[in-house]
């Protein structure tokens, strides 16, 4: 252990950082080919450079992908593995980033926060228990008319804190300490174009999770599919017996599909989903797009296959029309992975419990960009970043909890010294 008292540590600018990182509008958009998707990810990113730059980090970069690279030495004489911390930048296209006006709520006392800028958006106590954890924190939320940003800002800020104090504290020891900073996470495409090689870790962590105390090791493995179905069109003044409309079928697929299980609505824990998230087209030809998810990889193929069976005996009462199903990996349930390197969840275990929290292993009914990397032969599990109600104008996070999460960092860099020979 650190001759070093992580614990007593006061000093935090993780709240300070945050309020700055989420008034940069970062939202992504999935409909852009480009990488990263948005140009204004970047304006993030370069002050994320500039601010690594003037901690003494010599390396820090900014690629033109929008990846952020960067190096803390090592300050151990032992061989330790190279682990990184990871966070993206970017945030949902489900609601607006534009124009965050972040509030910070000092003391909260287990009110409802009714946010002034929308009062008909009112974060209940009774809707959101974990708020019961918070009395007498500072809750941070956004005014009522954009997402926070908390996913995953608060991530930043965090791995952000920890570098400042890793490099004006050398008596935490540790190894080589990565920083990569992602674009478009929120769109599936975070890790698309990461140089690993370039990184040089052994193993990651991202910073992306809600609740303070969480680490997560398994995700959804997921796939995406598309049904095209391919109709009859006819003026509709002459379609009597002639007209079959692509529309209207993909319709009754939709409306056949299972709703008392496979769907989002009705499923929780382990059990997967086959999820209708966009559709499409016109009279002769309509698209329906579906994620497919469990955190079993086989099952997946039994959730394609009762689709295309629904699909089929849908399509087979209209004669002269077609349908086609296409099917593309998304990301594989990184417990595969990381249950063949318990020590990195062991770690991560123990940095949190030595943060002064009851350390709690859950899975993820989604994924991360650990999902990817852990894929692309980077280890990576995810550590709380203290986030709630992602993706959504009630997001809020406590000053408190992403304290905690700065100093669950620095207990994992410096287990991984200690742990080391």
């Amino acid at each position: 252990m650190s001759n070093f008292d992580i614990n007593s540590i006061q000093d935090f600018h993780v709240d300070a950082n945050f309020l700055k990182y989420v008034q940069i509008d970062t939202e992504s958009d999935p409909n852009s080919p480009t990488c990263p998707s948005t140009e204004k990810q970047k304006n993030l990113s370069r002050l994320l450079v500039e601010e690594l730059l003037a901690l003494g980090i010599k390396d820090a970069e900014l690629d033109e992908n929008g990846y952020v690279y960067a190096t803390i030495p090592s300050n151990s004489e032992k061989e330790v593995p190279v682990i990184c911390f990871c966070s993206h930048v970017d945030t949902s296209p489900d609601c607006s980033g534009h124009g965050v006006k972040p509030l910070v709520h000092k003391n909260y006392q287990g009110q409802d926060l009714v946010l002034p800028d929308d009062k008909s958006i009112i974060i209940k106590l009774a809707d959101h228990k974990d708020l019961a954890d918070q009395i007498g924190n500072d809750i941070i939320t956004a005014s009522g008319t954009t997402l926070l940003g908390a996913d995953d800002k608060a991530g930043v800020a965090e791995i952000m804190d920890a570098a400042r104090l890793l490099m004006a504290n050398p008596a935490i020891k540790h190894g080589t300490i990565k920083i990569l900073f992602t674009p478009d996470e929120e769109i599936g495409r975070g890790v698309d174009k990461a140089n690993l090689e370039k990184l040089g870790a052994d193993f990651a962590y991202t910073m992306d999770g809600e609740k303070a105390g969480t680490i997560e090791d398994e995700t959804f493995s997921a796939d995406a599919a598309r049904l095209t179905i391919h109709g009859v069109s006819v003026h509709p003044g002459f379609a009597k017996g002639k007209m079959q409309n692509a529309l209207k079928i993909a319709a009754e697929i939709i409306q056949s599909l299972p709703t008392e299980r496979l769907s989002p609505e009705s499923t929780s824990k382990d059990q997967g989903f086959v999820h209708p998230n966009n559709i499409s087209g016109a009279v002769e030809k309509a698209v329906i797009d579906f994620i497919i998810r469990d955190h079993k990889t086989a099952n997946l193929q039994a959730h394609v296959a009762e689709l295309e069976a629904i699909s089929k005996a849908i399509i087979a009462k209209y004669p002269n029309c077609s349908y086609e199903l296409q099917v593309k990996e998304q990301y594989r349930n990184m417990k595969e992975v990381l249950d063949q390197y318990p020590q990195i969840m062991e770690i991560g275990v123990a940095a949190i419990t030595r943060a002064g929290m009851t350390a709690e292993r859950r899975s993820i009914r989604g994924g991360t960009d650990g999902s990817r990397l852990s894929f692309m032969g980077l280890p990576c599990p995810n550590i709380f970043a203290g986030g709630h109600a992602f993706h959504g104008k009630q997001e809020w996070v406590s000053v408190q909890d992403m304290q905690k999460a700065v100093l669950t960092i620095l207990h994992v860099a410096n287990l991984w010294e200690e742990k080391a020979n």
